[in-house]
């Protein structure tokens, strides 16, 4: 298993890293919407919808993230999509892990599927949106997921007493919550500094969120988002549970699917957005 995972993780860094170190951002926009569409043909799977409406549903996701991008609207995308994927998050979110694991297949087929069409082209637009933003701000967005995920583990390991949510996702607790924001913050401070020795290299999402809304607002937005990212995750677990599902597919050998790896994106990125312009 463990070379399983290696391997398939080297072949996925020797796809991404040429595609976002591109001087055109077009390659990096590319891989990530083949990226989300995969990850819509999995979304269909979890919600009853196997086969050729799996097959239709990546279709409509890429048909639609390649709309937004023909159009334009990538670097300059209407700031109310963002305030949509606020509201969706905070409240659909909260109201979904509030059903539970036996409440989400009771919502309409129908309405699952178009949720996560929107999640996932959202989605779509933020990433894109911070590539155009700088190879600093995207990397630095992605690392809070990362460090906030990272920073949960360890402190779930040490001190995760009590459990977050163990209907859902029994191995998270409390105590990883925590870290995992704390975790966050110390990333947040030392990308800073590292920004205020090289500002050729452009602003951060940390040094972004700084100059919009000063210390109190840096902190304020930091533990939102690393709390978010908790949602995202907890949010993919409930759907993999409601449909008796381990992984979101088998796509990615030895990590599951592309779900497993994008969940905690997927209210980060565009509510890190929505941070920066409503």
């Amino acid at each position: 298993m463990l070379r399983t995972r290696v391997i398939t993780a080297l072949v996925l860094l020797a796809v991404l890293l040429p595609a976002l170190l591109a001087a055109s951002p077009w390659p990096f926009q590319l891989l990530t919407l083949v990226m989300i569409a995969a990850a819509g043909w999995e979304w269909a799977r979890l919600n009853q919808s196997p086969g050729i409406a799996a097959i239709v549903l990546a279709a409509v996701v890429a048909t639609g993230c390649g709309g937004a991008l023909a159009q334009g609207w990538v670097g300059h995308v209407p700031s109310w999509l963002w305030q949509l994927a606020l509201l969706l998050w905070v409240l659909g979110g909260a109201w979904a892990l509030s059903r539970g694991v036996v409440g989400w297949p009771q919502v309409p087929a129908g309405l699952r599927l178009l949720v996560g069409l929107v999640l996932l082209w959202l989605t779509w637009l933020a990433i894109a949106e911070a590539r155009l933003r700088g190879l600093n701000f995207l990397l630095s967005l992605f690392c809070l997921v990362w460090m906030a995920d990272i920073a949960a583990y360890f402190g779930g390991r040490a001190w995760g007493r009590r459990k977050l949510a163990p209907a859902i996702s029994p191995g998270k607790s409390w105590a990883g919550v925590y870290t995992g924001m704390a975790g966050v913050m110390l990333l947040a401070l030392g990308w800073i500094a590292w920004d205020a020795g090289h500002p050729d290299a452009g602003a951060s999402l940390y040094t972004a969120l700084l100059q919009r809304g000063g210390w109190a607002g840096l902190v304020v937005a930091c533990l939102f988002l690393a709390a978010l990212s908790v949602v995202g995750d907890l949010f993919e677990s409930l759907v993999k549970r409601s449909a008796g599902a381990k992984d979101s597919s088998a796509l990615l050998p030895g990590h599951g699917g592309v779900l497993d790896r994008i969940d905690a994106l997927l209210p980060v990125c565009p509510l890190a957005l929505a941070l920066l312009t409503t």
